[in-house]
Parts: structure tokens; sequence; C-alpha cells
């Protein structure tokens, strides 16, 4: 059977890889500068400084002198689109003005690396008002914005609420000289990304009508007896070949079989090396990334292409669930609300197939979804996978099983991107202590539950545009149990058409 699959006709695609407009970052360097210059109106502060951000540098592994592939910082990303390491980037606030600062590079990068482009390259490639080399930055500071005494640099220092981790501030020779502020710039240029412009959208949406084509081709070329690699391989290769993504969003989650209860399988001490078996399930999360923007797509489906009784059931109350909460999106709802709605509706179609029983307001009281989904909802995305501004000042995170690993409980605003990802698993590791768990236990149908025991789980994941009055779903690949039976058996499927506003805007 595997070889049978490396057989099939070479696949093609309706889509090319677009011009990417750097309006789209001049766009986003005048949203942060108007909410700046808001914010400092309201607190009573000058209309001056400069904002100042130093880009991602290049990273060898470990004490070797591999370089890996260098991916920009993505917060320099957002304001520059500048796609070389070690630049930094300035904006000035009184005038709007932006300047880039390029590395200067010795002479024998010349033989080994490529031109050494003038900074006249940078200034026209980057649509910025002015280009100097990073060993200048005191003196051009001084230089050219001192007029009101030397100006003060607004550097990025604040929390990732996914990670933990802080963002690294701008630092570089002379830099003593000026006075810092370390703490008004994150949480409003965070708050910038977390409301997309239409530029940005569109690259948003070829991401998902890449990914999403890729997804098909995977699900057509699956067969038992290949390995979870291989899926991931056909991925990797579609979204490259076809779509100009050098980069996935995130690392592949290809699993199969029990696997995919696993919530984040596929990474080294789990690699998607299992075989593919006659009967099992298939959880494939995998999103390909354009010009640093990403997608975040899962797919569920039976490796045979036909879903038999129990593999229904559990889908159908996710596809449920999901189709549930797009319904009911549009901007003033509580994401928290949504994912106690897709809880609830995973639970009442537990219920209705015998899996549990009792009164489903009990079980949510009790918080019974967390046993079968205990992930978020969804998180907002855009330039990383996990977009941050979940947590904006004031908000704190829920400490209850299953809401506690929400990345957001914000309510949603137009122009949010954010992913709509339930999932319904048989995890023994929370199973086992909810059948010893007396409140819990009595719940449950642990006859039928025997019958899931080694099913995994199914998760179903769109990427989903806030709208004035709705919302607008990004991902374009079958969701019905039929239409996905229809594809796998080769069935064409309507592949929408990208948005074109990034070749009109170029």
């Amino acid at each position: 059977p595997a070889m049978a699959a490396a057989a099939a006709p070479p696949s093609s695609s309706s889509l090319a890889p677009p011009e990417v407009p750097m309006e789209l970052h001049a766009g986003n360097r005048d949203r942060l500068v108007a909410a700046l210059r808001a914010h400092l109106s309201a607190s009573g502060r000058p209309l001056r400084g400069l904002v100042l951000l130093q880009g991602g540098e290049e990273q060898t592994r470990y004490c070797t002198d591999h370089l890996e592939l260098f991916r920009q910082e993505s917060y320099f990303a957002y304001l520059f689109g500048v796609r070389e390491p070690g630049f930094y980037g300035a904006i000035d606030i009184a005038s709007g003005q932006s300047i880039l600062f390029s590395p200067r590079l010795p002479a024998d990068y010349a033989v080994w690396m490529g031109e050494i482009k003038p900074l006249s390259y940078f200034k026209d490639r980057y649509k910025v008002d002015m280009v100097f080399y990073v060993d200048e930055i005191t003196q051009v500071l001084q230089d050219r914005f001192s007029d009101h005494g030397k100006p003060l640099l607004f550097v990025l220092y604040g929390k990732n609420t996914d990670s933990g981790n802080y963002s690294k501030p701008a630092s570089f020779e002379g830099m003593e000289k000026f006075d810092s502020d370390l703490s008004t710039l994150h949480p409003i240029l965070t708050e910038c990304r977390v409301i997309k412009s239409d530029m940005e959208l569109a690259l948003i949406q070829y991401a998902n009508d890449v990914s999403s084509e890729a997804h098909i081709e995977v699900m057509r070329r699956a067969r038992p007896g290949m390995k979870e690699y291989q899926l991931e391989s056909i991925f990797l290769h579609h979204v490259y070949m076809y779509g100009g993504c050098r980069h996935c969003s995130y690392t592949c989650i290809c699993a199969t079989g029990e696997n995919s209860s696993v919530l984040h399988y596929g990474h080294a001490a789990a690699p998607n090396d299992r075989t593919l078996n006659d009967g099992d399930m298939a959880l494939m999360d995998m999103g390909g990334e354009y010009h640093c923007y990403g997608s975040d797509i899962t797919c569920s489906y039976p490796i045979n292409g036909k879903f038999n009784n129990n593999q229904t059931i559990v889908y159908n109350a996710v596809l449920k669930a999901h189709n549930a909460v797009i319904a009911h999106m549009q901007p003033g709802v509580n994401w928290l609300d949504m994912h106690k709605l897709a809880e609830q509706t995973i639970l009442e179609s537990l219920r209705n197939e015998r899996i549990l029983h009792g009164d489903v307001t009990d079980m949510m009281a009790q918080r019974l979804g967390a046993v079968f989904m205990p992930h978020g909802l969804g998180h907002l995305l855009g330039i990383d996978t996990h977009d941050p501004g979940g947590y904006p000042e004031g908000l704190e995170r829920p400490k209850e099983p299953g809401l506690s690993s929400l990345r957001t409980i914000r309510e949603l605003k137009e122009g949010m991107v954010i992913t709509v990802e339930p999932g319904c698993y048989f995890i023994d590791a929370l199973l086992i202590p909810a059948r010893d768990d007396p409140v819990y236990s009595k719940f449950f149908n642990w006859e039928e539950i025997e019958k899931y025991k080694s099913f995994g789980g199914v998760r179903i994941e769109s990427d989903v545009y806030v709208t004035a009055h709705g919302c607008k779903n990004l991902t374009n690949c079958p969701r019905e149990t039929l239409e996905i039976e229809a594809v796998m058996a080769g069935a064409p499927w309507p592949v929408r058409a990208t948005n074109n506003s990034l070749s009109k805007a170029s």
C-alpha cells in the first residue's frame, strides 16, 4: 500500500506566492504611532521620543559554526518586515519617520554569503525614510533627534503570557547616553498586533489557502502501512513547493491511533514515527507560514478513508462544537463563554451516545469537560502561532481545570484572528483519576469508555476572522464525514480563490 501511495500522480496547485507590499508594515508602524500618541496625550506626556527595536540575531547550533536558518523576531517583523538578521529599527513619534540600522558586513561576506547590499537597497526594499549602519545609532540619534534635548527611547520589554518569557529590549553601544522607557511600548504594540489590517489578513488567508490544500493532499495520500513522518513530509513539500512557505508556524503534529490523544505530539521525543494502521484515526495539526504570517489547521480522519461507528460519534461531537462556536462568534462575545459552549456541546453528544450519563449542567459545574478537552478552545493567531495579547493588563487567567489552559478569555473584537479548535480525547492520565474520583466517576459509563481505550482523540481546527457582525472562516478543508470520505476517495474539493488584495496593493 505504501508503494501505491508513492505512485500517485504529481500534485499541483491553483495558488502562487503573492508579492508582499511593504505598505503592510508602513501601516503597522502608522497604527503604532497613532496608539502611542493617544496614550502619551492621555497621560499628559510630550508627543516625542523614538520607538527603538532590535531585530533578531543569527544563532549557531550550540558551540558549532552551523547557522540555524534565521527567522525574524516577531515584533520586529510586524513593524519592519526585514528578513535579514542583525538589524535595528526606530520610529520617530513626532514625525512618524522610520529608520533602519543595518549591520556593517565584513568584506569576505561577499565571498561566502553573497553581495553586500548598499544602504539604498534596504531603504528601497523596506520603504523606510532613512537607513544607516548599526554602529552609527548613537551618532544619528544625537545629531537628528536631539532638538528637545536627548531623545527618550521607548524600548520593548514585557511578558509573553503563553511562555512566561520576556521580550529582549534593544541595547547598543552608547545607549547609556539616552533615557529609556521600558514599560510603555510593550502593551501598546501588542494590542496593535491583536487587530489585523486587510493586508495582514490577506497573508493569513494565503497561508490558510496553501495549508488547506496541503492538508487535502495528505488526506488523499494517507494509506495504512505508511509512517506518520511521511504524512508530515507530504505537507512540508506541498506548502514549500507550491506555496513558497520555507517555514511552518510550529512543529507538525502527525498523530495516529492512540498518539492522537497526545496534545503536542510530534516533538523530538515523539517524532511522528509510528506506522499507520487500518482502523486508526489520524489527527493532523499543521500550518505553513508565509512572510512570517502563520496558519494553524487541524484535520482528523480515518486512515482507511471510512469512518466507523465510534469514529463517527466522536468526530461529530467535536464538529458540532466547532460549528456551534463559529455560529456564535461576533464582536462582544466572550471567549470563555465560547469555550464552555464547546465543552457543553461535546458533553451533550457523549451523553446522547450513552458514553456519559446524568445532567449536563451538573457535569459542567464539576468541570467534567476538562477530562475530554484539557486544552483551551483557541488562541490569537498572526505572526506567532500563539499570537500575543491574550491576557492584557487586568485580565487574570482562570484557575479551574481546562479553563486554566485558555490562552485568552477576551471579548472578541472586529479584526481579531483566533483559532477554533475543540477536541475530544481519551487520555488515560485523565480518565484513570476520574474513575477513582467518587464525584466524577458516577457520570461515566465505564463499559462504553472501555471501547475507546486506544482510540486517541479528535481535534478540528480552523482559523477564524472576527468581522463587524459575525466572523469568516479562513480555513477551507472538508469537515463533514461524507465530504472527508469523498475527498479521500479522490473527489475534487472546491478550493476557494485566494484573496487578491495583496497583488493589487503591490
